[in-house]
């Protein structure tokens, strides 16, 4: 999985569209191999991402959970956190 690829399921505020299509996107630059495609490719790479970013919203707004909705900052702290460990 992508690295830049975040969990956004159960979070307060609840994920926005850019995060949405930021997901997406990097889904297909992996997927497809290229950051950047060529011409030929473009609508092909476009449509990819919006449709995945559609289905994503679909998919995030029918999940279900008990649990309490995590902090975004709390979050990101425990990830710098965790980087600090691994990178010194």
């Amino acid at each position: 999985m992508c690295r830049n690829i975040r969990t956004l399921h159960n979070f307060e505020p609840p994920a926005t569209d850019d995060e949405v299509h930021a997901a997406a996107l990097q889904f297909v630059r992996k997927v497809s191999g290229t950051t950047k495609p060529s011409q030929a490719n473009q609508a092909a790479f476009d449509r990819a991402v919006h449709e995945i970013a559609h289905i994503t919203r679909h998919l995030l707004d029918d999940l279900v959970t008990t649990a309490p909705p995590k902090d975004r900052e709390v979050e990101a702290e425990k990830a710098r956190a965790r980087a600090r460990l691994r990178y010194g």
